[in-house]
C-alpha cells in the first residue's frame, strides 16, 4: 500500500486539533472524510469551514476510507478504535492521541488481529496552523506511508521507530514536562494564596528582573481552557512511568489540579487568576 493509491482519508474527530490534522491532509491532496452523527455543532462548522466530506456515520468512514486517523481525548481512544473495528475497517489507522505506550501496545494488537495496520502517533505543539510548530511523531511498519499524508501541510512529521509504542513515549514524556510544570505551578500559587504569601513569593520571583512571575499567572489562567482535556492525559503519563518503576503519583496529583479547572472548558474569557485559585482550592470542585 502506498500513498500514491491511497486518497480517501477519514479524521476522529475534528476538534481544535482534529481540524488541523484534517486541513493539512487536504493541503497534501488527500479526500478527508468524517462522520457527523453526535457531533457537536462546532465539529459541524469546523468540517464544513474546511471541506471535510461528511459520511455521517463511523460505519460508513469505515466503508469509504483507506485509513482512519484518531485524533480525540485521550479517555476515548480504545473507545474509538473499538468502533471501527467493529465497523469491519481493515485499512491503516494512526491513532495520533496523548496515550501511555503500553495502551498504544495493546491497541496495536487489537488492530493487528483484525487485519489493520497500525501507526502510533504523538503530537506536540498546539493546532498545526503555522509550519514548525507542530510535530507528529510516528512509530510502526508503515509510520512513513502515514508521514505522507501531510507532506504539504503545516503539521510536520519524523518518523522515530518501527516499534509501536515509541511516539506515544516521546508525547508522554514531553507533556509530563511542559503540561505537568503548568499543573505544578497552578497548584503553588493557590498553595502560596491560601497561605497567605503569594504577594511575597511572587515578589522573590521577581528579583533581579525576572518575569516569572507574569509567566506564572498567565500559564495558570490560560491553561483552565485545556484542563478537562489535561486531567486525562496526566493520568496517562502516570501510567507511563509506572510501567517502568518510576512514581506515578506526581501526576496524578497534576491530574486532580486539572480535574478541578475542568469546568472551565467551554468558558469563552480567559478568567482571572483570583478566580482560577479559588476553584483550585474548592476541595468540591
Amino acid at each position: 500500500m502506498n500513498s500514491d493509491t491511497m486518497r480517501k482519508v477519514g479524521i476522529v474527530s475534528p476538534g481544535a486539533m482534529g481540524i488541523s490534522v484534517a486541513a493539512a491532509m487536504r493541503r497534501s491532496g488527500f479526500d478527508v472524510y468524517w462522520a457527523s452523527a453526535g457531533r457537536s455543532a462546532d465539529s459541524v462548522a469546523r468540517a464544513e469551514a474546511h471541506h471535510l466530506i461528511d459520511v455521517y456515520s463511523v460505519e460508513n468512514l469505515c466503508a469509504t476510507c483507506e485509513a482512519i486517523v484518531s485524533v480525540c481525548p485521550p479517555h476515548t481512544a480504545v473507545t474509538v478504535a473499538e468502533e471501527v473495528l467493529a465497523a469491519g475497517f481493515t485499512g491503516v489507522y494512526l491513532d495520533a492521541n496523548a496515550i501511555a505506550p503500553q495502551k498504544t501496545v495493546h491497541m496495536a494488537e487489537m488492530m493487528a488481529a483484525a487485519g489493520v495496520e497500525f501507526v502510533d502517533g504523538g503530537i506536540i505543539g498546539g493546532p498545526a496552523w503555522e509550519p514548525q510548530k507542530t510535530w507528529l511523531y510516528l512509530s510502526g511498519e508503515q509510520a512513513a506511508l502515514v508521514a505522507s499524508f501531510f507532506a504539504e501541510g503545516f503539521l510536520e512529521t519524523a518518523v522515530i521507530g518501527h516499534k509501536i509504542g515509541q511516539a506515544s513515549a516521546l508525547k508522554m514524556c514531553f507533556a509530563a514536562y511542559s503540561k505537568g510544570t503548568t499543573a505544578l505551578l497552578s497548584m503553588i500559587l493557590a498553595g502560596a494564596e491560601a497561605l497567605g504569601v503569594r504577594a511575597s513569593l511572587e515578589e522573590q520571583w521577581s528579583r533581579g528582573g525576572s518575569d516569572f512571575a507574569a509567566q506564572t499567572q498567565q500559564r495558570v489562567r490560560r491553561v483552565t481552557a485545556k484542563a478537562w482535556r489535561f486531567e486525562g492525559e496526566m493520568h496517562e503519563i502516570a501510567a507511563t512511568f509506572a510501567s517502568v518503576g518510576l512514581p506515578s503519583g506526581f501526576h496524578e496529583a497534576a491530574a486532580e489540579v486539572y480535574q478541578r479547572l475542568g469546568h472551565y472548558k467551554d468558558v469563552e474569557a480567559t478568567p482571572e487568576l483570583g478566580e482560577v485559585l479559588a476553584s483550585l482550592l474548592d476541595r468540591n470542585r
